[in-house]
């Protein structure tokens, strides 16, 4: 590559997830539609938590907390492309995609940590319950979430410093509906060799160490809902992980087979639409699936519904 070929970026172009103009409204409505039901239903689940003090429990600590995450992670993507299509304009700074990438790469790892906090405590609920009260104290939950903030932010800190240090070609566009990590580093005109082995190293190992603490969680949890004697014991155990459980799969099902892939294997349609189900579908879902598969959560929103009207009345 030549050097005169490289220069000082300013902005990217986001050419989103269609090039097609009588795809765009239809695009804006279902981005629309999936962010209000995201940011509604996690706020819900924020504000049933924090209003019932039934509710004021490990679990549900970390709950409220893990929606706090999906609706930072959510908004850190979709209103920027809601105003691009509106707009009609795919610009973005080089200062805003650097950050964007920055908050996107640190709640996505948030999410991840905060689920396996999450394993390790219905681990200690179904293992060891007659010692859960005193094992899971309100000093340790604010630890594992403190310390899987500031270790995360830290972590992706190094990443965007790390990005900002590349220089990138003419060709500015991302063949992306946001600046993720994969299109901008296959931007790159200078070699981006140390930022892949922080990705596979550093990033792979925190990777690796909340899918361990998941795996070895659910192994003993599983182990121990066996020994359980009667089938109502049984399926009463696995109800309560059974909602954690089906987050857990549906958002390291669709997230592991981007980042944990080669980058010469990175294709821009896959690193387009897979995204979505992580960025978008899940941190939507998660409120029905605890609200729905929890009978505190449904119990505390009823009540907070039933004292809406009559406040209204």
């Amino acid at each position: 590559m030549e050097w005169e070929n490289l220069t000082s970026v300013s902005e990217f172009f986001l050419l989103g997830l269609s090039q097609q103009p009588e795809q765009q409204w239809p695009l804006f409505g279902l981005f629309l539609s999936m962010y209000l039901v995201t940011v509604t239903g996690n706020l819900l689940i924020i504000l049933a938590i924090t209003a019932h003090a039934q509710l004021h429990t490990p679990m549900f600590f970390f709950l409220a907390n893990l929606s706090l995450t999906d609706t930072c992670f959510v908004s850190t993507t979709v209103p920027k492309t809601l105003a691009n299509i509106w707009a009609q304009n795919q610009v973005i700074s080089y200062t805003g995609c650097l950050s964007q990438l920055y908050f996107f790469l640190m709640f996505g790892m948030l999410e991840a940590s905060l689920l396996a906090v999450m394993a390790y405590d219905r681990y200690v609920a179904i293992c060891y319950p007659l010692h859960y009260i005193m094992v899971m104290s309100p000093g340790l939950c604010v630890f594992l979430v403190s310390a899987s903030w500031v270790t995360n932010a830290l972590h992706f800190l190094l990443h965007t410093l790390l990005m900002s240090s590349l220089s990138f070609c003419a060709d500015q566009e991302i063949a992306h509906f946001f600046c993720d990590i994969n299109p901008l580093l296959s931007l790159s005109c200078t070699d981006p060799f140390i930022n892949e082995l922080v990705i596979f190293t550093v990033g792979g190992l925190m990777g690796l160490v909340c899918v361990f603490c998941l795996v070895i969680s659910y192994a003993y949890i599983f182990s121990t809902i066996l020994k359980i004697p009667s089938a109502q014991g049984k399926r009463k155990a696995f109800s309560t992980c059974s909602s954690h459980l089906s987050v857990v799969s549906l958002y390291f099902g669709s997230s592991f087979c981007v980042y944990f892939s080669p980058l010469s294997s990175h294709s821009a349609q896959k690193g387009a639409v897979a995204p979505v189900m992580y960025t978008v579908v899940t941190p939507m879902l998660n409120p029905f699936i605890y609200s729905l598969r929890n009978r505190d959560i449904k119990s505390s929103l009823k009540k907070l519904m039933w004292a809406r009207k009559i406040q209204s009345f």
